[in-house]
Formats: structure tokens, C-alpha cells, sequence
């Protein structure tokens, strides 16, 4: 069964971190909710949720793709945390697949993992590389790092993750079955 892991912070943005969770599980992903500030996490808009696991109690490399939901202050948490930053590294050095939206494209970049086309929420490009920013495409795959825009675009960057893990079959069938029009 192929694994995912979405660390979290608080500030997260809800409806992107709910959405790949939800899509991912519909296509028999494992994802794991790694807190990154404890169990209790709590999203931009007052969501709480409660995670699986603290993150420095995961080990890296039972994930096949470590993905990072945006919001604030969430997504610069996720930037700045020692450990978040390790697993992106690690991640990356093993040629394994990243995913972030919104900001936390931000994080990838901290990470130094981000050095390809990449797309975010607009204007966190200028914290990035506005060289490499595509400001016309909602999602952009360059390599193992798959970025998309926000919240407006979770729904179509989860079934992409799901895609890449899954399959164009199970794509299209999640894709139907929740009336995505991707």
C-alpha cells in the first residue's frame, strides 16, 4: 500500500490538508498525520484535528510521499521546524516524492528541495524563486515535487497526488465518484 505523510501545523489551511487526506484515503493511500506542534493541531479557521502521530515520531522512510498542506502561520512553521526540514532533505535525497500547496511551497524551498517550476499561493513566490514560478498553471509537476496554487485547487491536486501513487485508473475513478471536473 503506498504512504503519505502530512505534517501539520498549527494554522494549517483546513480545506487543503482535509481535502488530500480524504482524496487519498478514498484511493487506499495510507496517510499519516504527523503533528507538528503536538497531537492537537489547530487549523487558520479554528478546525482542530487531531493527529496520528507526533513528527518526531515517524520515520521518513516508510513514506512514499511526504506532503505539506498550506495556511498561516502553518506554512512558515513548517518552514522553520529542524525536523520538517530533515525529512523534506531525506525525502529528497532518496528521490522521493514531495507535494506542497499554498505557502508551503515556502518550506520546500527552505528545505532546499525546491529548485525547479514550482507554483504557490500568489505573491509567496517573491519568498521563493520568481524565476521558476509559473503563475498560469494551477498545478506543476517538475520531477518528484508536484506544487499547486490553494484551496481552490485542493481538490484537483489530491486526485494529481493520487494519480502519481495510484494510477490513471484509480484517478479517473475517484475523479468520477466525487464529480471532479480536473
Amino acid at each position: 500500500m503506498k504512504k503519505i505523510c502530512i505534517p501539520l501545523a498549527n494554522g494549517f489551511e483546513e480545506v487543503e490538508a482535509v481535502t488530500i487526506i480524504d482524496i487519498c484515503r478514498r484511493a487506499e493511500i495510507e496517510v499519516t498525520i504527523a503533528g507538528v506542534e503536538g497531537l492537537n493541531i489547530s487549523g487558520s479557521h479554528n478546525i482542530k484535528v487531531t493527529a496520528d502521530i507526533e513528527i518526531q515520531n515517524i520515520n521518513p522512510n516508510e513514506f512514499d510521499m511526504i506532503v505539506l498542506p498550506g495556511g498561516l502561520p502553518g506554512a512558515e512553521t513548517l518552514a522553520n521546524n529542524p525536523i520538517v526540514q530533515k525529512i523534506l532533505k531525506e525525502q529528497k535525497s532518496k528521490n522521493g516524492l514531495i507535494g506542497a500547496i499554498c505557502a508551503a511551497p515556502y518550506a520546500l524551498h527552505k528545505a532546499g528541495v525546491l529548485d525547479g517550476e514550482y507554483t504557490c499561493y500568489p505573491s509567496w513566490e517573491n519568498k521563493i524563486n520568481v524565476d521558476n514560478y509559473q503563475s498560469d498553471e494551477n498545478i506543476v509537476t517538475d520531477g518528484n515535487i508536484i506544487t499547486s496554487k490553494g484551496v481552490g485547487t485542493s481538490l484537483c491536486f489530491a486526485l494529481e497526488l493520487v494519480k502519481i501513487l495510484k494510477g490513471p485508473k484509480v484517478y479517473r475513478d475517484i475523479s468520477n465518484a466525487v464529480l471532479a471536473d480536473c
